[in-house]
């Protein structure tokens, strides 16, 4: 006797919950396996895959900028005896004080342009003249305060050290100095600013000093400035570029020894 067995499938149906959860987890395993697959593919090829650093499809300044935002002044407040004693607006600033920020600011300043300025380093040369610029501005409000009975002091030990530190790597490391020029410029422009508003309301009878103002609108000068250096570090290696990204540190902490002197 022959006995035929018919194997019939049966049909299962797989209802999901109506949620917006159930499909999120379908499509991010989705999303894990494609990569996962891509990343496979090209490391059989002998490449490895590209890894994306935060800012970097806007350009090379959004790096900079995160990196500058990750390391925020408070985390260097208490390496030294002075401490960060609330918002700036409760600070106690003296004239004593700021002559010694503004002597130590304007050899930084002064330093800086002048290895730009001199210099025929082509990172150097789209840098020049780009009205962000301090250094004049600087003499000219030292010159008011001589004028009104300040004595000027010397530059001191904290503006030296950058100013020596800048001229050492002035020539041998070009993205070590395009970080300086950024950290230095874009953060007068923003909290440095703000410092100055506050110092001319407690101790300058609300004069505006030079240090302080620009010639056009700061927002223009910028965005100028910023073009420029993303066309500078679209010819750098990706070494290169991190090796200005590291930068950053030294940059804090050489000028927060200067800034030390408007702390109550």
């Amino acid at each position: 006797m022959c006995v035929h067995v018919s194997l019939r499938a049966k049909t299962v149906t797989v209802r999901y919950p109506l949620t917006k959860a159930a499909p999120r987890r379908h499509l991010v395993r989705r999303a894990n396996k494609y990569r996962n697959l891509v990343e496979n593919a090209m490391e059989a090829a002998g490449e490895k895959p590209t890894k994306r650093y935060p800012g970097e499809p806007k350009g090379f300044v959004q790096e900079m900028k995160f990196v500058v935002m990750k390391m925020h002044p408070r985390e260097h407040a208490n390496e030294g005896k002075k401490e960060f004693n609330g918002p700036v607006s409760t600070w106690n600033f003296t004239i004593e004080g700021y002559l010694k920020f503004l002597v130590d600011s304007k050899l930084v300043f002064d330093t800086l342009e002048e290895i730009i300025h001199e210099s025929n380093v082509p990172s150097y040369v789209e840098l020049k003249n780009t009205g962000l610029e301090r250094a004049e501005n600087l003499r000219r409000d030292l010159e008011w305060f001589k004028e009104q009975g300040h004595e000027i002091p010397e530059p001191m030990v904290p503006g030296k050290a950058y100013s020596k530190y800048l001229k050492n790597i002035a020539e041998k490391d070009h993205p070590a100095i395009i970080c300086h020029f950024y950290n230095i410029n874009f953060a007068h422009s923003a909290g440095g600013r703000m410092i100055g508003t506050k110092v001319s309301e407690k101790i300058l009878n609300n004069k505006e000093l030079e240090f302080y103002k620009y010639d056009g609108q700061l927002s223009e000068l910028l965005q100028n400035v910023s073009q420029v250096l993303n066309k500078v570090a679209e010819l750098w290696t990706r070494e290169e570029k991190n090796h200005c990204l590291e930068e950053t540190e030294t940059s804090f902490k050489l000028y927060w020894e200067i800034f030390r002197y408007l702390l109550p």
